[in-house]
């Protein structure tokens, strides 16, 4: 079946298959938050990215086998409310970015700095540090060697803008700079993005629209 990207809470998970990874998204409550599954397709390991809630669909998506790390992409409290009994559950390192760690009550093992480079298994992941809806954000991007890149932004980046400021101009200009030199600057417009709420998009149908987000100040 063809990936859509389209999750609802409760619904089934939708799987993206790509040569070396494979991408298993599903959603969670109560605010409709996306967690992705990525699995290395050479060794199996596995990593999660956001145990954002309802832990029971989160380890049950995660099977048997376990994952060796979870990556939180920012300290608000409704991508890690799965973390501890996720982690209880499966022994995994846990990742944040160094600036939200203190916001997360789980211990994180791995402090994450831009540029810094996360494994699953043999697939590498380049965290991009994005200040402005939280002091501390990370991307994630994964140059596939077969395709086009694919980027999980967290909640930097959805369809139809960045991520919430909270009506503070500062926040605003310096997550739409850090979002257009480390994402859009860099990545083609054939990357797939996927948020942390909501649908997947594509560089390419965002990239037109920033003007109106430079704008309109959101």
């Amino acid at each position: 079946m063809t990936y859509s990207g389209r999750v609802t809470v409760g619904g089934p998970a939708d799987v993206h298959e790509l040569k070396d990874l494979m991408i298993t998204k599903v959603a969670v409550g109560p605010m409709e938050n996306n967690a992705y599954l990525l699995r290395c397709r050479a060794t199996d390991e596995q990593l999660l990215i956001d145990a954002a809630n309802d832990a029971g669909t989160l380890l049950g998506t995660i099977g048997d086998d376990g994952i060796a790390s979870v990556v939180t992409t920012h300290r608000h409290g409704d991508h890690w409310q799965a973390l501890a009994e996720v982690v209880a559950a499966t022994g995994a390192r846990t990742h944040a970015g160094r600036e939200d760690a203190e916001g997360i009550p789980v211990p994180t093992d791995v402090l994450v700095d831009d540029g810094d480079t996360v494994r699953v298994g043999q697939v590498e992941l380049t965290a991009r540090h994005l200040v402005g809806h939280t002091p501390g954000s990370i991307a994630l991007v994964y140059d596939d060697p077969h395709g086009h890149p694919h980027v999980f932004t967290g909640d930097c980046l959805f369809p139809g803008g960045v991520g919430n400021t909270f009506k503070d101009p500062e926040a605003f200009a310096r997550l739409i700079q850090d979002v257009e030199t480390k994402i859009f600057d860099v990545l083609p417009d054939e990357t797939w993005v996927y948020p942390g709420h909501g649908n997947d998009t594509a560089l390419g149908a965002e990239r037109p629209h920033l003007p109106e987000w430079h704008a309109r100040g959101w």
